[in-house]
């Protein structure tokens, strides 16, 4: 009689460009490679490419067997936003896989779970990002149109007239791309970026997972190879956010607070932290559960995001 096959843990890792490493992901996930779990890659393969049509991941599916675990290192990993998550689970289920993420709002649960709870969790959450994700929006408008109100300049002096701007738009609109008008008008890609932002002409990302890979910031493929898709920025953490993080699984999350400077304002604080724009997105997807359930709480995650959110979109 045949003896019954042990459950295999497969390694989920994917990075969005070449500039990129899965250095970060390999630490997340230590435990499992130096016990021989098996590792399938899509190196440079953007997030809006869906999962089950990239080569990596098709060769996970083709090789895992009913039991198999899928882990990976954090949602970005695998997919854009939960809404994908929630079209992934049937073909995971149906194959009698399992899906767990190490960490981030979805650490903790087998997201491929076929039973009520796990899709009501599943469905909570991706209510909690969505809410998060308007409170970015609607932060980053008012904040502009508070500062135009005020007589304020935004941004730094544009480098390109009044028609060369307009002219930068319609080309924009009529499929150019973002580093091909900057060589035009002899300028740089962010120059053309902040112009198409100001016209309100770009897709902005709807979505943490975009803001964290560096994604949807222009249709130009060879961006990647000249922009910093996760630079070192600082971000003023407010206190309650900071004492939510302190025991957060997440190392990276926790060395960049520890690292950071404590400055007090009025009878509250904050930490000023420099840290890659990955790991700011991550606090924020890390504390935004917990700050929820209080007034304090949710006013507290709804700076913190949109600072995240702007030290981001900023040129």
């Amino acid at each position: 009689m045949k003896a019954n096959r042990e459950p295999v843990d497969r390694l989920y890792l994917r990075h969005s460009t070449d500039k990129q490493t899965n250095a970060r992901q390999r630490l997340a996930l230590k435990s499992f490679i130096d016990a021989g779990a098996p590792m399938y890659e899509d190196p440079a393969t953007s997030s809006r490419i869906l999962s089950i049509d990239r080569k990596g991941f098709q060769q996970l599916l083709d090789e895992a067997a009913v039991g198999d675990t899928i882990r990976i290192a954090d949602a970005a990993r695998l997919f854009r936003s939960v809404a994908d998550v929630l079209a992934l689970r049937p073909v995971l289920t149906r194959r009698g896989l399992h899906l767990r993420v190490q960490s981030g709002l979805l650490s903790g649960i087998d997201l491929a779970a076929d039973d009520s709870g796990t899709t009501m969790m599943v469905n909570v959450l991706s209510a909690v990002l969505q809410f998060q994700r308007e409170l970015i929006s609607e932060n980053t408008v008012e904040g502009v149109a508070a500062a135009a109100a005020a007589g304020k300049t935004l941004g730094r002096p544009s480098a390109l007239s009044e028609d060369q701007a307009a002219d930068v738009v319609t080309a924009y609109r009529e499929g150019a791309a973002v580093k091909a008008l900057a060589r035009q008008y002899g300028t740089s890609p962010k120059t053309i970026r902040r112009v198409l932002d100001d016209a309100g002409v770009r897709e902005v990302p709807n979505d943490l997972s975009a803001l964290l890979d560096g994604e949807g910031q222009d249709e130009d493929p060879d961006q990647s190879q000249t922009a910093d898709a996760d630079p070192v920025v600082v971000v003023e953490v407010p206190g309650l956010v900071a004492e939510h993080l302190a025991e957060a699984a997440d190392d990276a999350v926790r060395e960049a607070l520890r690292n950071g400077k404590t400055i007090r304002r009025g009878q509250g604080y904050f930490v000023r932290t420099t840290a890659p724009v990955s790991v700011h997105v991550a606090m924020v997807e890390h504390s935004a559960t917990t700050l929820m359930q209080s007034p304090a709480g949710r006013k507290a995650h709804r700076i913190h995001s949109a600072r995240v959110a702007g030290v981001r979109i900023t040129p």
